[in-house]
């Protein structure tokens, strides 16, 4: 069954590869969606596969890349209507 995921990270994620980061490590676990940054500084990501690699993806966000400080991490289950194929960096 397919999981899709909407995630807004708070803290310290823009300016630091957050986005960057979070592409590789979805393409590392097989997650598809899209990342991008929002102009209240945060950063919002949707992420859709497996729950467990979803689940992994998530976990990885809860720390982020090595400059990043996050905060909070905001979590809300989509119904999944369409299947995504890949990740991308939304700008």
């Amino acid at each position: 069954m397919i999981t899709g995921v909407h995630v807004f990270i708070s803290g310290r994620v823009q300016g630091v590869f957050y986005r960057a980061n979070t592409k590789n490590k979805a393409e590392q676990l097989g997650v598809n969606g899209w990342v991008k940054n929002l102009s209240d500084g945060r950063v919002e990501a949707f992420f859709q596969g497996d729950e467990k690699t979803v689940d992994s993806m998530i976990s990885w966000c809860k720390n982020g890349p090595p400059n990043a400080e996050v905060t909070n991490v905001d979590i809300k289950k989509e119904l999944v209507t369409e299947t995504l194929e890949g990740f991308v960096i939304r700008y």
